[in-house]
């Protein structure tokens, strides 16, 4: 009689437990997607453009500050902050830190090589590594209980003539029937929780309408407007350089992907050759390019941009990054980004 009691007790007790533990499970999943709605918008989907809200940006930007980038790097304390040019671009466009054999955790060419001529060579073995952080490329945050980590994708400043333009992977900024998400803070040069060139935020997001409707992996490449919160009148590519884009590349071609995965706190890199896949894709086969690296840049001729890490499969694999060709429509992209106020 005792052991059946007990049995019974125990059976009740974890009954009990386990709707205990889905009940907290429920919770927590309510509070998340609260978090989640609570850090979305839907903008214009007709035109895939929102226009963001200055006060949330400023908060979202102070979080981001008081939290995973409250380091702050030497550079940051001065006015003028330093910024490496890269002496072989175009004179009118400022360039990045050039990633080379003299740059920590990198093995790439220098600044001025071209890539098809010489000075260039695929990882051995193609496996992505750390590498050094660059002013022109950084993490891409969204504080708050959005589902993500502090730094949930890449991003990279493009030139532009208002000076103040980012690019990254639709997927990055727009979720499906959520829309726009409103707690978006780009961290140029980002390394172990210092943000050396400023946190900005974006003013305008642009995604094509077609991702808008519905997720076209052919379209997966947004323009983000920024600007730098209590520093009025400062322009991003003065700060950091920035890639020069360019429309139909010719592939395949020599290149290279940077990002930043959502595990670690500083950046990766892997050089291989970019090829077509399909009509509307390029692909860059190396391995253990992970989750957050979407959006980071695919270059060539050291800052040349001719792809950001999206597309297929969401950027790609365990061995296999994508990217949205960087076709006509792109180009409509960057123009109307440019273009608007």
């Amino acid at each position: 009689m005792f052991t059946r009691v007990r049995g019974r007790a125990v059976r009740v007790c974890l009954l009990v437990g386990v709707c205990c533990v889905v009940l907290a499970g429920g919770a927590g999943l309510l509070w998340e997607l609260r978090g989640i709605v609570t850090h979305s918008a839907d903008g214009d989907p007709a035109q895939g453009s929102y226009v963001q809200d200055a006060e949330a940006a400023d908060r979202t930007a102070a979080a981001v500050l008081d939290g995973p980038a409250r380091k702050t790097a030497p550079q940051e304390a001065s006015a003028e902050v330093p910024v490496r040019r890269d002496p072989a671009a175009d004179p009118a466009v400022p360039g990045p830190t050039a990633p080379g054999p003299t740059a920590p955790g990198t093995g790439g060419p220098p600044a001025g090589v071209h890539w098809r001529s010489g000075g260039w060579q695929p990882s051995d073995p193609l496996v992505a590594r750390p590498a050094a952080a660059e002013p022109a490329i950084g993490a891409l945050f969204s504080p708050g209980e959005d589902g993500d980590g502090d730094h949930h994708c890449s991003a990279g400043v493009v030139h532009s003539p208002g000076g103040d333009l980012v690019v990254t992977a639709a997927h990055c900024v727009y979720r499906g029937v959520l829309g726009f998400r409103t707690n978006l803070a780009f961290v140029p040069g980002y390394q172990d929780g210092e943000a050396p060139y400023g946190v900005w935020v974006p003013t305008r997001i642009d995604v094509d309408p077609r991702w808008a409707e519905d997720q076209d992996p052919d379209h997966d490449v947004a323009f983000l407007r920024m600007r730098r919160p209590g520093r009025p009148g400062e322009r991003l590519e003065d700060t950091t350089g920035a890639q020069k884009i360019r429309f139909g590349p010719e592939l395949p071609a020599p290149a290279r992907v940077v990002g930043y995965p959502n595990d670690t706190e500083h950046p990766v890199e892997c050089f291989n050759t970019a090829r077509a896949a399909g009509p509307a894709q390029l692909r860059l086969d190396c391995a253990d390019v992970p989750d957050g690296t979407s959006g980071g840049p695919v270059l060539t001729d050291a800052h040349t941009l001719i792809g950001v890490v999206g597309g297929r499969d969401g950027g790609g694999d365990e061995k296999t990054s994508y990217s949205s060709f960087f076709d006509d429509a792109v180009r409509a992209l960057y123009e109307r980004a440019v273009a608007a106020r």
